[in-house]
């Protein structure tokens, strides 16, 4: 009998689990031994890498979700939030940030529930409520929006996992552990005797990582291990596994951007990285602006993209392939 398989994913045998049980405890190994360096070592080497694959896994797997004039559009309200971040650090920059990540939203709601219009309206008021929280309390604002995005591989890979003809349970409960648990171990103080002491780097940045009202010295290092080990695991993903293993993805990619098409997507992330690190190691508080700015493309381009995921819309608007 025929079996419907999305064509993102094929029967991965073991090797990708266990690569990711490796890859876990490598990860958290690093961040308990050193939490801050693991973290401004892995956004020096990686960082601009991942944003270049992650772009390209997305433009490619949901071309039909980020396309025309919708795309135009957020691609113009990224843009603000780039100049918010390229100009000095005030009040009325990250107000103004705030503003446009909500417009942002508002404009994912309206494309993704346009024909639903009740669901729209509820939409219409969490997004207003949750834009006064982040007005009234920026710092929270910032805080979860640095956490969250470490955590969204989880909806993609759920997502990608759909096509798995068997497996996929067993795939989606080794995700769920180290999206998950590990961090609940983490801030639940369950490792601390793992986790080496702070230094003036970790108190940096954990003023980043850590809600303001949890600012101590015990909360804050626990933030930063967190942060530290999901971005390493958010490498993982984007640079190492649904590159490999999401070709269908790369390939429509290639076919909508040519020019990037193949190895020259790699070749882009890696000079731009080096370029980055470089200036990481001359001038570390540019670099990490310039960094912050550039990466705000890859970051709010998921947001319409999660947004159907949780809604449970098909991104892809695709018929299954039938595999006997």
């Amino acid at each position: 009998m025929a079996t419907a398989v999305l064509p993102a994913a094929r029967s991965i045998g073991a090797a990708p689990l266990a690569g990711f049980v490796a890859a876990t405890g490598f990860a958290l190994a690093a961040a308990l031994r050193e939490p801050a360096g693991t973290a401004l070592l892995g956004l020096a080497v990686f960082g601009i890498l991942h944003n270049v694959l992650e772009l390209r896994y997305v433009a490619g797997r949901f071309d039909t979700v980020l396309a025309g004039p919708f795309l135009k559009l957020l691609l113009a309200l990224i843009t603000g939030i780039v100049t918010c971040r390229l100009l000095p650090v005030s009040p009325a920059t990250r107000s103004a940030e705030i503003l446009l990540v909500y417009a942002l939203l508002a404009a994912a709601c309206g494309h993704s529930l346009r024909r639903r219009p009740l669901l729209l309206a509820a939409a219409a008021g969490v997004l207003l409520c949750a834009a006064a929280a982040s007005l009234g309390f920026p710092g929270y604002h910032f805080v979860v929006l640095a956490h969250l995005h470490n955590l969204v591989p989880l909806l993609f890979l759920r997502e990608w996992s759909r096509g798995l003809p068997r497996g996929r349970a067993a795939f989606m409960a080794v995700q769920c552990g180290w999206v998950l648990a590990v961090p609940a171990l983490l801030l639940g103080g369950a490792l601390d005797g793992l986790l080496a002491p702070g230094d003036a780097t970790t108190a940096r940045l954990a003023a980043s990582y850590t809600p303001p009202g949890w600012l101590d010295s015990t909360a804050g290092l626990r933030f930063v291990a967190v942060f530290a080990f999901l971005q390493t695991m958010h490498y993982v993903v984007w640079v190492w596994f649904l590159p490999r293993y999401a070709p269908d993805a790369s390939a429509a990619f290639d076919r909508r951007v040519p020019a990037l098409r193949g190895r020259r997507a790699w070749l882009l992330g890696l000079a731009a990285g080096a370029a980055l690190a470089t200036l990481f190691v001359s001038d570390y508080a540019q670099g990490k602006v310039l960094y912050a700015a550039l990466a705000s493309y890859h970051a709010y381009l998921e947001f319409p993209v999660l947004l159907v995921l949780v809604l449970g819309i098909d991104p892809t608007r695709r018929k299954p392939r039938a595999v006997r």
